[in-house]
């Protein structure tokens, strides 16, 4: 053994011991052993790198986790590690084109099949045993769905974390291009396997400010070439496939997967995750056919609730299993500052619900002219406010429900404060209200381009004046679009305080989370042209927010 290999074992195990102490896992019960790189064939000739953990005691499981991110990274030895350390085999598995799994990597492509190949070469395992579970975050979680298509009967249970089953949605799911997100993350794919670990770890931690010139650059199509280098081909055929149910997209919408799946599923999300809105589809289709998910929403970011996920996989997987929903309510009491499975200043933040969304009846804000937003419905009439979006200076994105930092709650006052932001504002709660479900506005909105976007955002703003995001909707407008625009924002769990204050932001853009609409109608790929759009709000807009009630 090398001394770097001696090195690298040494640290896996002391960071393996952190990991368990900061998760409140306790001590690993067994030492394992590594069978790496095992070819898995496929029905097209091609060859799946994959690495078996193996217990030294008798396994209490199998898990099957199928990644484009590697296999010997610290973070994923280190992961798979606190599995295998508590008695279970774990087959780790490179996606095809992939750290030496061979063909081409197109994310969505392949997975259904090459996952059902993983499972057939499972059975003829000597050491399997006739049954398996899988788990795991993002595109591990993908990965999962692509299974679940056709539903092999060995698999137990499924354990996806902040994970989407429709990579169109995922980039379309507004109208706009979800930019910031796709191009970082390709870069990242892109270059993934550049040198080694410390390389690795620096480019992940630069990303997001390497990319900030790209981000910006017109057209797009010459952002892709320069930053993409011709690595990741996909990214042409994402922007120029605006529509998620063109037949381009079929192979990665998983829909058939929330009607097909048996198994018990643990859902896990976050309120500032990228994902959470399809989560909470996943989990309605399945509670609908009375399949029984469980759901868990913590106060996360994408990068965030690790440790969580960790422990409630375990959880699951030894039982006993449960359905109905686990909710972090953010705001409040301090319980917004918490992390984790902790509690506020005076009650636990998490609730147990039976399901999810939860009984509620709408408490209706009326947008007013001067700025105001109360429950009196108003007197004007017409045009209460306007605002100009000029895609030469877009409005930019200040946190939200982002891939990558800085992304999740923020302050965002300086935002509010723009010439391209128009603000509704209540007067200070005299007490608080909790709103658990998905928010809702009707807007009278027009424009002069009738090509323009619309963004929306519930902020908290405290006593002191600092303001917070709560929750953001955005949507792209076309010609002849309906006079009043009907927006879900992203779902929250939300007690806004007594003294704070609840404001709505709107403006024409959220760059670079989304691609600026240039005013033309052109493909964001090759569009160059940019024209400024006018945006009137006029009387008669509300803000819907679901607050629970008792279902007796």
């Amino acid at each position: 053994m090398s001394d770097f290999t001696l090195a690298k074992r040494m640290l896996t195990a002391l960071v393996l011991r952190v990991a368990a102490a900061r998760f409140g896992l306790g001590p690993p019960t067994t030492s394992y052993d590594v069978t790496r790189d095992i070819d898995v064939p496929t029905r097209d000739g091609e060859r799946l790198r994959t690495d078996v953990y193996t217990p030294e005691s008798e396994p209490v499981g199998t898990l099957l986790m199928r990644t484009p991110y590697g296999r010997s990274s610290l973070l994923v030895t280190v992961v798979v590690g606190l599995y295998a350390g508590r008695g279970y085999r774990v087959v780790l598995q490179s996606t095809r084109g992939t750290f030496g799994s061979s063909g081409t990597f197109e994310p969505g492509r392949d997975e259904t099949a090459d996952a059902a190949d993983t499972v057939a070469w499972l059975r003829t395992q000597p050491w399997f045993d006739g049954q398996f579970a899988t788990m795991g975050a993002s595109y591990l979680g993908f990965t999962q769905w692509a299974l679940l298509s056709d539903p092999p009967p060995e698999l137990t249970t499924s354990v996806i974390a902040m994970a989407s089953h429709n990579l169109g949605e995922s980039c379309w799911s507004t109208g706009s291009f979800a930019l910031a997100d796709i191009l970082n993350w390709s870069y990242q794919v892109a270059h993934q396997e550049d040198g080694g670990t410390v390389r690795g770890l620096v480019r992940a931690l630069t990303t997001v400010r390497r990319m900030r010139r790209p981000l910006q650059t017109v057209p797009l199509r010459d952002a892709g070439h320069r930053v993409l280098d011709g690595r990741v081909p996909w990214v042409e055929s994402w922007l120029t496939t605006p529509d998620p149910a063109d037949p381009y997209w079929r192979p990665s919408r998983l829909d058939d997967a929330l009607h097909r799946v048996s198994a018990p599923v643990l859902l896990i999300a976050g309120w500032q995750d990228v994902f959470l809105t399809q989560t909470l589809e996943q989990y309605g289709a399945l509670a609908r056919r009375g399949a029984e998910p469980a759901l868990i929403v913590g106060p996360w970011t994408h990068a965030e609730g690790g440790g969580d996920a960790v422990r409630e996989t375990l959880a699951w997987l030894s039982g006993p299993r449960w359905s109905g929903a686990r909710i972090y309510v953010s705001g409040g009491s301090g319980a917004s500052e918490a992390t984790g499975s902790g509690t506020g200043a005076s009650e636990s933040p998490w609730r147990e619900l039976p399901a999810w969304p939860p009984p509620a009846e709408n408490t209706v804000l009326y947008l007013q002219s001067r700025a105001a937003l109360s429950g009196r419905r108003p007197a004007d009439a017409g045009t209460i406010a306007r605002f100009v979006f000029d895609p030469t200076d877009p409005t930019p994105t200040v946190g939200g429900r982002l891939l990558f930092a800085p992304s999740g709650y923020c302050e965002d006052g300086a935002l509010a404060a723009r010439a391209d932001v128009v603000t509704f504002t209540t007067a200070p709660l005299t007490e608080a209200l909790e709103v658990i479900g998905t928010p809702r506005i009707e807007l009278v909105h027009r424009t002069d381009t009738g090509w323009a976007d619309v963004w929306v955002r519930i902020s908290e703003v405290g006593p002191d004046g600092a303001s917070r995001n709560v929750s953001d909707g955005y949507v792209r407008r076309t010609p002849g679009a309906e006079p009043v625009l009907q927006l879900d924002l992203d779902p929250i769990a939300h007690r806004f305080s007594a003294g704070s204050r609840i404001r709505l932001l709107i403006a024409g853009g959220s760059h670079p989370r989304y691609a600026r609409n240039h005013g033309t109608g052109e493909s964001v790929w090759s569009a160059t042209q940019m024209v400024s759009s006018s945006h009137e709000v006029g009387a008669g807009s509300r803000l819907l927010l679901p607050v629970p009630v008792d279902p007796a």
